[in-house]
């Protein structure tokens, strides 16, 4: 299925520390989260081991909400944690 990424979501992709790669491994890979509304959502762990905003994280979680449309799936937002999951 065709991704389409909005501008939206690239641009918190920027400020949250992720980038568009992650992005579609997220909504090609990920495991499936609760989304509200008629939204779905999509996450995946990925290994981090490095600073930010001056705090040392493991690793991050990268989640992806997006619709769902006939053809193809479009992204609404991404969120970014950081710490240390079981992966």
């Amino acid at each position: 299925m065709e991704i389409k990424i909005e501008p939206h979501t690239l641009d918190r992709a920027e400020e949250r520390g992720t980038n568009r790669e992650e992005i579609e491994d997220v909504l090609e890979n990920g495991f499936e989260i609760f989304a509200r509304g008629h939204r779905r959502g999509k996450a995946n762990v990925y290994e981090f081991k490095r600073e930010r905003l001056g705090k040392y994280y493991e690793h991050k979680r990268v989640e992806v909400i997006y619709a769902e449309e006939p053809d193809m799936l479009v992204t609404v937002t991404v969120y970014v944690y950081y710490g240390e999951w079981k992966v």
